[in-house]
């Protein structure tokens, strides 16, 4: 264990080097040596930080709810512990389903269905900053693929806040019965206070498990690179750092491969500062 320990520290150390070795002339990079005619490394990363981390927040809003109430259906309101064990393991296998299917599916079902519903929203609610502007005639926005990467953030959200409500004390289940609670009276005062830290980290690690998506909001986000804007449905979106370095890749020689190396670098300590935020807030739920 202690070798398995090493050898995963190591691996991870070792990609930390590799993209600080290779991106590192980046840094110092001008203007004609950078991807999307960037004035400098950071006027290009900060846009994309920006954009992963908005389509990041659009999943959490709208998978938070959903994890906590599949949790909630398969340890407290399922009707016998077999179903309870069939839901988990359904919404498990939720997690193997390739990104690439959730693209297509995002592309080709969702993001033609929500296209009278944003010329909705834009008609009565277009006096918001979310959404003004012309709404995008195909559907492919930055709302869009938030609610795609929401549900395959959703299996580990979920996971995460089922184990978190099977360990509640029965003592204190027992004891809201006992003093007359409804089965919602009691989840709201024993369960979900008890389970608070968890319900967090599963956020939090749901939030490192989006930053990261990189096929499936490449196959339904239309995207401009250096573009910050907050409007869900406009056909103007701003890029995340993934979909960045997927979509530039092929084309890009010399500096500019050292340029998406680094906005790597900056992804990956975006996302491991996160999960680290996340597994703590969970650490200290099971310490107390």
């Amino acid at each position: 264990m202690r070798a398995a320990a090493v050898a995963v520290s190591l691996v991870l150390v070792g990609v930390l080097v590799f993209l600080a070795v290779k991106g590192s002339p980046a840094f110092t990079a001008g203007a004609g040596e950078l991807p999307a005619h960037a004035a400098n490394f950071w006027a290009l990363a900060g846009p994309l930080a920006f954009g992963s981390l908005w389509v990041a927040v659009i999943a959490l809003v709208f998978a938070a709810l959903p994890a906590i109430g599949v949790a909630l259906a398969a340890t407290i309101y399922a009707p016998s512990p077999r179903f309870g064990r069939f839901l988990g393991a359904v919404l498990d296998l939720l997690a193997a389903v390739p990104s690439v299917v959730f693209g297509l599916w995002g592309l080709m079902v969702l993001a033609p269905a929500m296209v009278p519903i944003y010329e909705w929203l834009h008609r009565y609610l277009g006096w918001l900053p979310f959404f003004s502007g012309q709404p995008s005639v195909t559907g492919r926005t930055v709302l869009t693929a938030g609610m795609v990467v929401a549900v395959m953030i959703l299996p580990i959200m979920a996971a995460i806040c089922r184990e978190s409500f099977a360990l509640t004390p029965p003592a204190l289940i027992e004891a809201a019965y006992a003093l007359g609670a409804t089965r919602w009276e009691m989840v709201r005062t024993a369960v979900l206070p008890v389970a608070r830290s968890g319900i967090v980290a599963g956020g939090m690690l749901g939030l490192g498990r989006a930053l990261g998506e990189t096929m499936a909001v490449a196959m339904v986000l239309s995207a401009i690179p250096d573009l910050i804007s907050v409007n869900l449905i406009s056909s103007q979106n701003p890029s995340t750092i993934a979909q960045f370095i997927a979509s530039t890749f092929p084309e890009s020689t010399g500096s500019q491969v050292s340029a998406l190396i680094a906005l790597g670098l900056v992804l990956f300590a975006i996302s491991l500062a996160v999960s680290v935020v996340g597994r703590r807030v969970a650490q200290q739920g099971v310490s107390r």
